[in-house]
């Protein structure tokens, strides 16, 4: 019997990942039952409990002591295998556990093999660990966690020991990202037999720290509920090429006091590789020279021939890309609306049914979870509690490709099955980020690219640039160094 895993994600920073299948509970489940039923499979459990114990191993070389925190169910067994292999590797695992009326027969088995070792079972919490492993609940429905439970991940949580998840942090929804308000705050997450979406959006990424995957010698393949985006293959241009080769971009916004987020998503533009950039600034300005880039061209919109342009509407646009909002949906060739733009489509249900009559693969909307929930009628708590779904339904409502931004942005597009990114951090959140990748959303459109592609890799290269940045050397990531960076 042999197990091997693999680092998918860092805790912090992402580096050239390769596109992946995620799959929702009831996908694995289904892969799991095909994996059971092959003539001479090898139980899963003990394939589980082995790479349980192998990362237990790497990541805690020198622990001696297991605190193995066992739910009822299947995760719980694979807790049990897991501290047989600790055992007989010389370690001291010592299993929580609240005996339930009824368990899988799997997990009886891995008990009864746990007991047969003389495993130390229990139900209180012990006096002291070197590491512990949470193998509570995994996909198994989301439920109030008993005050026994609570206390164990309470106490996890509290604790400067190594943290090791089996296959979700307890309290994650795996296929969604949200968390309940307690839930294991995991170093390590093993993800067993498939990938999970939840572990790469939303609360996922803080809750689940470091992800491994182990495919646990699965070979069958079944449809994905959505993919991980993977990184770009480097660009490469003809020696003959020139800039009519690759497109050219405007960006609309920049009301008064906002002339920034517009002059940001250009910079974005052009460093991003379109061929040409023009803005065309809302505040009554036809030119700006002091922003130090000779190479954007300032230009009212309606000067230009917009059947043969990328259109990057809305940042920093205010009330007044309200009245220009119209033309340029049913004018533009290829259309990224972001920020203000998105708030007047949200007001105004005629836009929408505009935006859903455009060209198929021509429209990007960028809302993050706020617009999205202004769209869609809903909360924001609303769109957050289920990001993947709330992004389908905005592709399929506007008959676009949207990206929905935040912690894993999830790109979504109209009868296609949603991509989630597994770049960034937290040095984002910080104002005109969100305009840079309207501007780069811009620039791939603008080369050729199409909707969902353009928008993929923008949001990959996007994070990528944060997950890069050495904040100690250069200082705070700021959306114009962002930009540059590009």
């Amino acid at each position: 019997m042999s197990s091997s895993s693999e680092r998918v994600l860092p805790a912090h920073r992402a580096r050239n990942l390769a596109a992946r299948p995620l799959h929702n509970a009831a996908e694995t489940r289904r892969l799991e039952a095909l994996c059971n039923s092959q003539p001479g499979a090898e139980s899963l459990m003990q394939l589980a409990g082995l790479a349980v114990a192998q990362l237990a191993l790497a990541v805690a070389p020198h622990a001696q002591v297991f605190w193995m925190a066992c739910g009822p169910g299947n995760n719980g067994g694979d807790g049990f295998a897991a501290a047989g292999w600790l055992k007989r590797w010389g370690k001291t695992p010592v299993i929580f556990y609240l005996t339930p009326a009824s368990a899988p027969p799997d997990a009886v088995t891995a008990r009864s093999l746990a007991q047969s070792l003389d495993i130390e079972i229990r139900a209180d919490i012990p006096a002291r660990w070197d590491a512990c492993i949470d193998s509570l609940f995994g996909i198994g429905s989301l439920r109030p966690f008993s005050p026994a439970h609570s206390a164990w991940i309470r106490a996890m949580n509290a604790c400067g020991a190594p943290r090791i998840a089996v296959d979700l942090p307890s309290g994650l929804n795996g296929d969604t990202g949200a968390a309940s308000d307690l839930h294991v705050k995991a170093d390590f997450t093993l993800s067993l037999l498939s990938l999970k979406p939840g572990l790469f959006t939303g609360q996922g990424r803080d809750a689940a720290g470091e992800i491994w995957f182990n495919a646990l010698g699965n070979t069958i393949a079944v449809p994905a509920f959505a993919h991980l985006i993977g990184a770009a293959p480097p660009e490469t241009r003809a020696h003959s090429s020139h800039k009519g080769n690759f497109g050219d971009v405007v960006i609309v916004g920049g009301a008064p006091a906002m002339a920034g987020a517009a002059i940001l998503a250009g910079t974005a533009a052009l460093h991003g590789g379109a061929g040409r950039v023009y803005v065309s600034l809302l505040d009554g300005s036809v030119s700006n020279t002091n922003v130090g880039l000779p190479e954007l061209m300032f230009k009212p919109w309606n000067e230009l021939d917009l059947s043969a342009m990328t259109v990057v509407a809305g940042c920093g646009g205010g009330e007044a890309i309200a009245q220009h909002l119209e033309h340029l949906i049913r004018g533009a060739a290829k259309l990224v609306i972001d920020a203000d733009g998105l708030n007047h489509l949200a007001n105004n249900p005629a836009f929408t049914k505009l935006v859903a009559m455009r060209t198929p693969q021509t429209t990007v909307l960028t809302p993050h979870p706020l617009e999205a929930a202004r769209m869609l009628g809903i909360s924001t708590s609303d769109v957050q509690s289920d990001r993947i779904r709330s992004a389908q339904k905005l592709a399929d409502e506007y008959r676009a490709t949207v990206v929905l931004k935040g912690s894993g942005s999830v790109v979504a597009a109209y009868g296609q099955v949603p991509w989630i990114n597994p770049t960034g951090n937290g040095q984002l959140a910080t104002a005109g980020t969100g305009d840079v990748l309207a501007g780069l959303i811009g620039a791939n459109f603008a080369n050729g690219k199409t909707a969902l592609d353009a928008a993929s890799e923008s949001v990959y290269r996007h994070g990528h640039i944060a997950d890069s940045w050495d904040a100690v050397r250069l200082g705070r990531l700021t959306a114009f160094a962002l930009a540059r960076a590009l």
